[in-house]
């Protein structure tokens, strides 16, 4: 298959990227493999990062397999945040971890931290362990944890899925068919995992410590409310850029 016809398939297929999309297969069918395979798995409809086995997340190369959680660039405001809260050696749990990009990230400006990851869902564990290779743990939030980081978690990043139930079926179809409903579905507001998250963070903070959440814009008074009433004080932080916004919930000293 040439370039030309990568390209017209993936078109055809509704790509909007194609030229680039096609330049990128390419490239990842050179190491594996046939190039055709490659386009087809793409134009039904498989996320691009799924098919090479790889996304370009925050300045870091983050391995995936299929039907793992493609990191999105607006998460890169977790990442930022992050570093800014952070000192050297801080100890950092990525929860809700998927791939385990956001840890990775944090971790690649910030080598001196001790990171735990954590998901409920096997597949992204075995990912994380491609990309963290240690300290990642298999099991349902907090539950996940070894015992001993209680009370001491500096920095708590929880990309937790907050997608409202009712509006999953109005996802693009590459999130809907090939990424698992337990890292977008955030049941009917969007907040019920958030919810287990900050009534969890206190207990599991050292004092000082930060929760962070990606939200959404209609979200972010709720999710306020919520850290507030889990003895926590919240901020939220928007990114016009990157169409982002987190909520920033510390723990008291």
């Amino acid at each position: 298959m040439t370039r030309e016809q990568a390209i017209s398939r993936l078109r055809a297929a509704g790509c909007v990227f194609a030229e680039d999309e096609a330049d990128v297969l390419i490239e990842a069918a050179a190491a594996g493999a046939p190039l055709p395979v490659l386009v087809e798995r793409r134009a039904a409809g498989e996320p691009l990062e799924q098919v090479v086995g790889y996304a370009d997340f925050c300045g870091v190369r983050v391995r995936l397999r299929p039907g793992v959680f493609v990191p999105r660039v607006r998460s890169e405001l977790l990442v930022r945040l992050a570093l800014a809260e952070i000192r050297p050696d801080a100890l950092v749990v990525d929860l809700c971890c998927g791939s385990g990009a956001l840890g990775l990230a944090v971790r690649h400006r910030a080598p001196g931290i001790t990171l735990h990851a954590a998901d409920v869902d096997p597949a992204a564990v075995a990912c994380a362990r491609d990309n963290l290779l240690a300290n990642v743990h298999h099991g349902d939030l907090f539950g996940a944890l070894p015992a001993s980081l209680l009370g001491r978690i500096d920095l708590l990043l929880a990309n937790v899925p907050y997608v409202a139930t009712p509006h999953l079926p109005f996802l693009p179809a590459e999130a809907r068919d090939h990424e698992p409903r337990t890292a977008l579905d955030g049941g009917d507001d969007g907040l019920a995992v958030f919810r287990e998250v900050a009534a969890g963070a206190r207990d599991w903070l050292a004092p000082g410590g930060v929760l962070i959440s990606e939200i959404s814009e209609a979200q972010a008074p709720v999710a306020s409310t919520i850290a507030d009433g889990n003895g926590l004080t919240a901020a939220v932080v928007t990114d016009d850029d990157l169409d982002a916004r987190a909520i920033l919930a510390r723990r008291p000293r």
